[in-house]
């Protein structure tokens, strides 16, 4: 790996571990012995033009060919690519993709989150659960990424939801550490940290206080900006997350289409809807997030990915 790479790679989670690092206690579990392919040692990651680093999910590229949708991504202008089909390769073939096309990829998604939830009370669906999210990480390392993105899990698994997959995680971490992959849990609507049936201030402080109980540099916060525009002020809960933020998505919300066509319906194009952009870059500069941000709205051609591009950057780069 070179140095540019090692320290672009560094400089994505220093100010998150940083902030924890005085106040960690690992996992004294031994490491897993188990063998990953090393990273790639050729692709560099793009050059930042601005605090913010700009890529789209996987999915959202239309096409069939592996190769060919991570070149799009990058015809369209993208800086890399969240990798949310992890079930569909190996380790070694999403690293010889990105070897052959340069493309890079940041992180990788949890494939079977909501069906096979490490909250499940079921032990051997969250020893699948386990095992999916240890694919991942070994999938992102392969790749040169840094991170994996999970969803918990639901709330109706139950009041011990949140200790199950806690405890499931914390078999992780020893991985996560070995592998350098942050494990990073979105804020979604799994009724987990927030009331569904709630207002719409909601704390965000339910979700900040369960990521620091682990007291991991290796967890963090993959903050949907859109994702709670119905339960609570976005800036808001990005001054409290802080340095829990680690990587952002993106889409829009309109609460007024969801007061006329019920709360699912709300979900719109990143510049559509009523989110306060300016006051999202405003709290964004304030805890000084610097990284990466993924597009998750409806993908398509390299028309569609370049009005998205656009989007993103005009949400948050004003």
């Amino acid at each position: 790996m070179t140095k540019t790479r090692r320290s672009f790679l560094s400089s994505l989670t220093a100010v998150s571990a940083v902030a924890y690092a005085q106040r960690v206690v690992m996992s004294a579990d031994p490491l897993s012995n188990h063998l990953t392919p090393a990273p790639i040692p050729s692709t560099d990651p793009p050059a930042q033009k601005s605090d913010l680093l700009f890529s789209c999910k996987y999915g959202m590229i239309k096409g069939q060919d592996l190769e060919k949708r991570l070149e799009l991504s990058r015809t369209a202008g993208f800086d890399g690519v969240d990798f949310d089909d992890a079930a569909s390769v190996t380790p070694d073939e999403l690293r010889r993709a990105v070897e052959s096309t340069g493309v890079f990829v940041h992180n990788v998604i949890n494939h079977a989150h909501w069906k096979q939830r490490l909250t499940s009370p079921d032990k051997k669906e969250r020893e699948t659960a386990v095992s999916n999210v240890r694919h991942c990480m070994e999938v992102s390392h392969a790749a040169g990424g840094s991170a994996v993105l999970i969803v918990l899990g639901r709330a109706t698994d139950g009041p011990e939801a949140g200790a199950r997959a806690r405890e499931e995680i914390q078999k992780l971490l020893p991985l996560a550490a070995k592998l350098g992959q942050r494990i990073l849990f979105e804020n979604v609507w799994n009724g987990m940290f927030y009331d569904p049936e709630g207002s719409r201030d909601q704390s965000v402080q339910p979700f900040s206080d369960y990521i620091d109980s682990f007291r991991s540099p290796w967890v963090g916060a993959y903050f949907d900006l859109g994702n709670h525009a119905r339960y609570g002020d976005v800036a808001t809960w990005i001054r409290h997350l802080g340095p829990r933020i680690v990587k952002l998505d993106i889409k829009g919300y309109s609460n007024e289409k969801a007061d006329l066509n019920g709360v699912r319906k709300g979900f719109v194009d990143i510049t559509d809807g009523d989110i306060d952009w300016e006051s999202v870059r405003d709290a964004l500069r304030e805890i000084q997030f610097t990284g990466w941000v993924a597009a998750e709205v409806g993908g398509g051609d390299l028309s569609r990915l370049q009005v998205v591009l656009k989007q993103m950057k005009q949400a948050l780069l004003g």
